[in-house]
């Protein structure tokens, strides 16, 4: 049991809910059952034999009963057979409850459960042996749901006992909060959600155990937010005329209403002696880099340096490449022909030559370089700064809070923290999983944006409509644009095997794999695009190989990119306005959404394209249905958080968040985390070591231990 479902103490049982309950079903009569439905009945036994087969070895016991309006037969195998045979005994009344089959024509029940009813036994006792919900655990092969009931009603004990049998459970909610909310106690929701007696019982149980989940979290947020406020930090107000003032006079647009009043946001914070936290979401395009980098120039400006870490080193490098770009000479501080107020801008990532890493590293330790872009690279130990002001983290559902308190170890005091993320996280999650930190939205698409239109292809049921893709996408080269392909997978043996271990449902209804990049190009380069200039991107290529791919596709010398989703985020060519992403289906909402903002970044308007394979009416092609109906990021995030179970959406992002979920949604409960929030946030000012509380501490370190093992593990 410890093992298998992770359950070690008797806490850890009784927090283990029943996923779902099971009804005995109506009382039916002999002669009306219904086939392959849960029933209950009662009825007297007529006869009862013992069948030996197998030479001996094995035995079935066959019971015959009887209502009056006709007769069933139930059959008990092995082991199951010693109880009912002494029980069963010809004459004797009982209930019996089980899913009606049929064997050789003749109706049955298989290893019913069954209650025998003495003489005085009336109808109540029919009733509540009828009406009883049946507790359903989540279970394993090695532990039955059965079993897990029964120690837990060992632990419980005699019915209308419990109380006692609960009392000395650590309870978190303080009794004022459990009282005001009008919630039911700790021992009373337990033994209502292990045994309910009604449905109502079960909505009791469930309402005070979420608030249990959702308040030691937020409180546990909440100790990290008022312990991150009390940290110092240097204020850094940009100067008033450097370099945030001459990179400013050379933009060639304005800002948007919502890049201007984000940025003041940011700024206010950067000029307070403790250190930002904040959140960026910015829909795909909505111009966050232009706004992360107008903060790390004034950071720069202010005699500090800022550094920008990116999941993948393609991102790392293109950030480099159009943040240089964007400040011109302003990116050659030091250097001739540099604008005197300028800085220097560096790269650093795993793969860069030994001789260009050295450098780098210099620049970053005697201040010579004012902004650094990089991978995880510039966690490491070797890695000194000069003085480190703020640190920005793009796409943060890729680096966890392990990796932001070491980034946090790198300035004399800790930096200033900006995150960034494309994907828009719904309300409920940004309090769940980054409650720490303050959240700004930027909900609008800069001047110069073009719509992007998107359209579903069902390449099973209409194969013209996909040939009449590849037609699009020829007319968008020939008008002097670019395109993209987009495959879920590369297309070697060992990217073959992981897709076979991990078939779905669909899948297997599919059996095919999905589409590989390697062999897409190759039937394009053949096929419908064979006068095109056709290239392949993708995860396993060299560096070096990445990049002058990205830079020939960048500088318009390839026509067509087939590539994996390696391009999903940050890749910037304006001129590229098609995209088909090919067995759409097998690729999320929120990262078809991120994928299609790869294109219609110019003036010309984008296109894109989804093929699948799915019948009309699956779920797979609702979803993308969706994503071709809406451009709205955060409509088709709760649609993609709906379709998905929690755990994907919480991800990796917050290690223990996930697996301390039992019972809260956290899409459906937001009114629950919000008000748990407030409520945290009120009993932690006021009491920062909560030593007015000592369970609520208790659970806490228990839910704050889970996170620190989870971590090491991973470590």
């Amino acid at each position: 049991m410890a093992d298998h479902l992770d359950l070690h103490t008797v806490g850890d049982l009784l927090h283990h809910y029943p996923r779902r309950y099971a009804e005995r079903g109506e009382l039916t009569r002999l002669s009306d059952l219904p086939l392959d439905e849960h029933v209950t009945v009662v009825a007297q036994v007529a006869d009862a034999r013992v069948h030996t087969f197998n030479g001996g070895r094995g035995r079935r016991l066959e019971v015959t009963i009887t209502d009056g309006s006709g007769r069933l037969q139930l059959v008990f195998f092995g082991k199951g057979v010693h109880k009912p045979r002494t029980e069963l005994q010809p004459g004797t009344r009982a209930m019996f409850a089980g899913k009606v089959s049929v064997f050789n024509r003749k109706r049955q029940l298989a290893h019913p459960e069954f209650k025998t009813l003495g003489a005085g036994s009336g109808a109540e006792a029919v009733e509540a042996f009828a009406n009883q919900l049946l507790p359903l655990y989540p279970a394993c092969k090695q532990m039955e749901s059965w079993q897990i009931q029964q120690a837990v009603d060992t632990v419980l004990g005699p019915a209308g006992h419990e109380e006692s049998a609960l009392a000395g459970l650590i309870d978190p909610l303080p009794e004022s909060l459990r009282e005001g909310r009008g919630l039911a106690t700790l021992p009373e929701a337990l033994r209502k959600i292990h045994r309910p007696g009604t449905k109502a019982d079960i909505a009791t149980a469930r309402d005070r155990l979420k608030w249990d989940e959702a308040f030691v979290l937020q409180v546990a947020l909440a100790r990290r937010r008022q312990a991150d406020a009390q940290l110092p930090a240097a204020p850094r107000k940009p100067a008033p005329d450097g370099l945030l003032t001459a990179f400013d006079a050379r933009l060639p647009f304005t800002l948007t209403e919502g890049q201007r009043k984000v940025s003041e946001e940011i700024f206010a914070d950067l000029a307070t002696d403790h250190p930002m936290h904040r959140l960026l979401q910015g829909e795909v395009g909505s111009g966050k880099t232009m706004v992360a980098l107008r903060a790390m120039l004034g950071v720069v400006d202010a005699g500090g340096q800022a550094a920008m870490l990116a999941p993948t080193e393609v991102l790392a490098q293109q950030h480099h490449r159009s943040i240089t770009e964007m400040m011109g000479e302003l990116a050659e501080g030091g250097m001739l022909g540099g604008a005197e107020q300028g800085t220097k801008v560096v790269l650093l990532t795993g793969s860069m030559g030994a001789a260009a890493r050295r450098q780098a590293l210099l620049d970053l330790v005697t201040g010579e370089a004012g902004i650094v872009i990089g991978t995880h690279a510039l966690i490491e130990d070797k890695v000194q700064f000069h003085d480190l002001g703020l640190v920005v983290v793009d796409e943060q559902h890729r680096f966890g809070v392990e990796q932001r308190d070491a980034l946090r170890s790198k300035g004399k005091q800790p930096p200033h923290l900006l995150v960034m993320t494309a994907t828009p996280i719904p309300r409920t999650v940004a309090m769940t999983v980054f409650g720490d930190l303050e959240t700004s939205v930027l909900d609008q698409l800069p001047s110069g944006r073009s719509p992007i239109a998107s359209h579903v292809v069902p390449a099973k049921d209409k194969p013209h409509f996909l040939a009449r893709a590849w037609e699009r996408v020829r007319e968008e080269v020939a008008a002097g644009h670019q395109g993209y392909v987009v495959c879920p997978r590369i297309g070697d043996e060992e990217d073959e095997s992981k897709a076979a271990k991990e078939k779905s449902a669909e899948d297997e209804a599919e059996k095919r794999p999905p589409l590989a990049v390697v062999d897409v190009a190759e039937q394009l380069v053949k096929g419908p695009l064979s006068d095109l200039r056709v290239e392949v991107l993708h995860g396993r290529m060299q560096p070096e190989a990445k990049d002058e791919v990205m830079r020939r596709f960048a500088a318009g010398e390839v026509d067509v990119l087939v590539a994996t989703t390696v391009i999903e985020v940050g890749v910037n060519v304006p001129n590229a306005t098609a995209m088909v992403i090919m067995d759409a289906d097998r690729f999320g909402v929120s990262q078809l959404h991120q994928l299609r903002g790869r294109v219609g970044r110019g003036a010309a308007a984008g296109l894109c394209l989804l093929v699948t394979d799915m019948p009309e009416g699956s779920p797979a092609r609702a979803r993308l249905g969706a994503v071709a109906a809406t451009f709205d990021g955060f409509e088709l995030s709760r649609i993609d958080l709906e379709q998905r179970r929690e755990g994907d959406v919480l991800g990796q992002a917050q290690s223990g968040v996930r697996s301390s979920l039992r019972v809260l949604a956290v899409i459906d409960d937001e009114e629950v985390i919000a008000a748990a929030r407030e409520e945290a946030a009120a009993i932690v000012a006021a009491d920062p070591e909560l030593t007015g509380y000592p369970q609520l501490r208790t659970a806490l370190d228990a839910l704050l231990d889970k996170e620190r093992a989870e971590f090491l593990d991973k470590g």
